[in-house]
């Protein structure tokens, strides 16, 4: 142990230092403890790590009304080595270590720096070397084989020295983590382009982003502007509405923005619309951009004032690819738009075949999302069975008028030529690449199949039906039941759903129809939205 008295700062004798009394009541069989500091998430972090309480009290006098960059200093201290690895791993932002050599072993100190730099792979504390025993750790040594910054025999560090070795350690420390806090911005910006790059509905997508740049900006943990709110917002011929939001605009998602914002506000949005450029001013970022097919989108931040200007590029580079994300997003959708309005209009058109309303498309595919829904597929697979539900009756294109149109009861022979139509549904289908055509595939070859395994076109049992032509299945007799077709007058809703409960493990999956049958109500409302001649599908 170093037990020399230290005369290494000397600016205040009047310091009181403890006596040996105090010394056994505070630190006696304590080497491995810390000491308990209250401390602002504002100032520089100092760690102290020494065997010798005056050391402690000493540094802590010459230091406490120092101030670097308008942040002042609180003290943490460890009087052991190992002491000081615990501590570490509770305050990892601390941004120097004034670090003894001598303590619980003649190199303790450094193994502490090995730990610091190898095992916790911190390469920004600022660590300063000091000892009262330059013979046992010599400077040109400790200087080529440790990775330390500073080093000070105790002799030396007056107090105005101190003073210096502190500020231009907290200068090196300032700058390595605003290098640290770039990389680790441009990192997230990189990794949530990436991310938002999956979103499907414009709508997650805007609270992906909005999540994306609070993650950006939480880069700085002492920020105000963390207590700020943020918006996304997009228009096409409407008027701009708030598509996500956090803070104050949360309770306005779908709100036309001017019923929300202060009239300051509307005013900086008139600038960017008029200048289609982003803007910092007061305490406001709006980010702006324009999509290929004309959609107005806005990302509005409010408590910047405290933003650096690396900071501000890092939400400029953000907004930027978000963009470019908003293209892509609006691209996909009129891809699947288009997709849509091919399956519903080839829906339509087989259902007008056989004296069917076009309606029926509708429902069947709102009721297969509602049960794919239930039976907890997720959102995108219960998105997907109701785009693809459709195309189930796809291959009566290709069967002959007469049976089509037939009012009567079909004979043996005709019943044999319907029942090939799952085949030709999956035939015309199947060589597409795309997921929606693959699971109308799916659908189109299966929904007349029977969990009892007696029905067609191959005779599938149990789970041997994939769940696309499960889910199918029970919204198309139940559509078809409740409503009037050439061969049978329209059942009523209890009936058909009686019906379904009879077929529980027969003819349907046993859960889908139990979860059905529960959830009934919902069902029934879908029949009713999309009535015949009603609603068509504005789902988004």
């Amino acid at each position: 142990m170093n037990n020399q008295p230290t005369d290494s700062v000397t600016s205040d004798k009047s310091e009181t230092i403890p006596d040996k009394m105090d010394d056994q009541l505070i630190f006696a069989d304590e080497s491995e403890r810390l000491s308990a500091q209250v401390y602002s998430r504002a100032n520089w972090k100092i760690l102290i790590v020494d065997d010798e309480p005056e050391v402690h009290s000493i540094t802590k006098m010459v230091l406490r009304d120092y101030s670097f960059l308008n942040r002042g200093i609180d003290f943490l201290s460890a009087f052991s080595a190992e002491g000081a690895k615990i501590l570490l791993k509770d305050e990892p932002d601390a941004a120097i270590i004034i670090l003894d050599v001598v303590m619980e072993t003649d190199d303790a100190g450094l193994k502490l720096v090995k730990y610091i730099r190898e095992d916790l792979k911190n390469r920004i504390i600022r660590i300063i070397m000091r000892t009262g025993q330059p013979g046992k750790a010599p400077e040109n040594d400790i200087i080529t084989n440790y990775d330390i910054n500073d080093y000070k025999a105790k002799t030396e560090l007056t107090s105005q020295k101190l003073f210096t070795t502190v500020t231009t350690a907290l200068r090196s420390y300032n700058d390595l983590q605003t290098i640290e806090k770039n990389r680790r911005g441009l990192e997230l910006i990189l990794n949530s382009s990436a991310q938002l790059f999956r979103y499907q509905s414009l709508k997650t997508f805007a609270a992906g982003v909005l999540t994306q740049l609070l993650a950006i900006l939480r880069l700085n943990d002492d920020a105000m502007y963390m207590r700020g709110s943020v918006f996304a917002a997009a228009c096409g011929k409407e008027e701009l509405s708030i598509l996500a939001a956090t803070g104050q605009y949360e309770d306005f998602i779908q709100k036309p923005i001017h019923t929300v914002l202060p009239p300051n506000a509307h005013k900086y949005i008139e600038i960017v619309m008029k200048e289609k450029s982003d803007l910092f001013i007061d305490d406001c970022y709006i980010g702006y951009s324009i999509s290929q097919s004309g959609t107005h989108n806005l990302l509005y931040l409010t408590g910047c004032e405290n933003l650096t200007e690396m900071e501000k590029n890092l939400v400029r580079i953000f907004a930027s690819n978000v963009s470019i994300a908003f293209d892509n997003i609006y691209l996909a959708r009129d891809v699947v738009k288009t997709q849509k309005e091919v399956i519903y209009t080839l829906g339509e058109v087989v259902e007008t075949r056989s004296k069917e309303t076009a309606n029926h498309v509708q429902r069947v595919a709102q009721m297969s999302k509602l049960l794919a829904l239930k039976s907890g597929l997720g959102e995108k697979i219960a998105d997907i069975v109701k785009m693809a539900a459709p195309m189930h009756d796809i291959g009566k294109i290709g069967m002959p008028d007469s049976i089509m149109s037939k009012a009567e009861s079909l004979t043996f022979e005709e019943f044999e030529i319907i029942k090939t139509h799952p085949v030709i549904g999956y035939e015309i289908l199947k060589k597409s690449d795309r997921e929606i055509m693959q699971a109308a595939a799916i659908i189109a070859h299966e929904h007349h199949e029977r969990w009892d395994g007696k029905g067609y076109p191959r005779g599938l049992k149990g789970e041997e039906t994939h769940i696309y032509g499960r889910i199918t299945a029970i919204a198309d007799v139940f559509d078809a039941l409740t409503h009037k077709r050439i061969y049978k007058p329209a059942w009523s809703h209890e009936e058909a759903a009686s019906y379904i409960k009879t077929q529980e493990g027969k003819h349907f999956d046993p859960v889908l129809a139990d979860l059905f049958a529960k959830n009934l109500n919902e069902f029934v409302e879908i029949n009713q939205a999309y009535a015949d001649g009603g609603n068509e599908d504005n789902d988004e």
